[in-house]
C-alpha cells in the first residue's frame, strides 16, 4: 500500500489536491459536491481525483450517483502516518 500511496499522491500532478481531498474526508465523509466547495475545486477536478483515489482503494465510496458519500478506506487509514509523511515533504 505504502507504494501506491507515493505513486498517487506523488507521482503525478494531482498529488497535491488528492492529499487535500484525503485530509478532507479524513475530517468527515463528504460528497464530491461538499468536497468542491470546501476545498474551492471545480466539481469536474474533484471527480476525476475521486476516481482515482477509488481505484487505488485509497476511499470508499457509500451510495452511487451525485449524492454517493466518499470516506476513508479502512485500508488507507492504516496507512495514515504515509499519508501525512507524504504530505509534509511536499510542503
Amino acid at each position: 500500500m505504502e507504494g501506491v500511496l507515493w505513486y498517487v499522491f506523488t507521482g503525478t500532478r494531482g498529488g497535491p489536491n488528492r492529499v487535500r481531498i484525503v485530509r478532507a474526508l479524513r475530517e468527515q465523509p463528504r460528497n464530491a459536491n461538499q468536497l468542491a466547495e470546501e476545498l474551492d475545486l471545480d466539481y469536474k477536478t474533484v471527480r476525476h481525483h475521486l476516481d482515482v483515489l477509488l481505484e487505488n482503494n485509497i476511499l470508499d465510496r457509500g451510495g452511487d450517483g451525485y449524492g454517493a458519500i466518499y470516506l476513508i478506506s479502512d485500508q488507507a487509514t492504516q496507512h495514515w502516518e504515509t499519508i501525512e509523511r507524504i504530505s509534509e515533504q511536499m510542503g
